[in-house]
């Protein structure tokens, strides 16, 4: 018995990821600001966005019918969209990625899986997540409420800016201008 030898296989190149919306472009101006790269194509309900240096970008599709995604998966109910993939963003400060990403118009996802990983959803409910430079993510217990709450403490003993101060400078300001109360002297 012969076989036949199976053709040469085509060289293939990944251009971009396209992600659904229900506005292709107002999804991509949220990219745009938050990862600085430039747009390359955009006509009505595409836009393809790549990074500066060159290689895969991002592209997005208006769609009608577009139902956010449900994360994390446990939360859906019969028949909801699961998540179907998600983008992961590397970052030398977790703290300020998520600051800046909420800045412009990322949420924080309520279940938080990871120390050194942060999930937000994108506007249009697309999750994706800020990874600490030189870590792969990987088997680190849930965040314990407990842990949260002393990350909140070192944030605010370290004077640093929150995803909250981001959002809303003048909460920051009043912080700053706030009298200690006599009870803390």
């Amino acid at each position: 018995m012969t076989t036949t030898p199976p053709p040469p296989r085509p060289p293939l190149t990944l251009t971009c990821t396209v992600l659904d919306a229900p506005d292709a472009a107002e999804l991509a101006d949220f990219y745009r600001r938050l990862l600085g790269w430039e747009t390359t194509q955009e006509e009505l309900g595409w836009v393809q966005l790549v990074p500066p240096g060159g290689g895969s970008g991002l592209a997005f599709q208006t769609e009608e019918a577009y139902v956010p995604p449900v994360w994390p998966a446990p939360a859906a109910a019969p028949g909801d969209q699961l998540m179907m993939l998600h983008l992961d963003f590397e970052v030398t400060d977790l703290e300020a990625g998520v600051a800046h990403a909420v800045a412009e118009g990322a949420t924080p996802a309520e279940f938080q899986p990871q120390h050194d990983v942060r999930v937000l959803l994108d506007p249009a409910g697309h999750p994706f997540c800020l990874v600490v430079s030189g870590k792969v993510p990987g088997g680190t217990p849930a965040i314990s409420p407990e842990w949260v709450a002393e990350q909140t403490r070192d944030i605010k003993a370290q004077d640093r800016v929150t995803a909250a101060d981001a959002v809303d400078p003048e909460r920051r300001k009043t912080a700053d201008t706030t009298e200690p109360d006599a009870a803390s002297q």
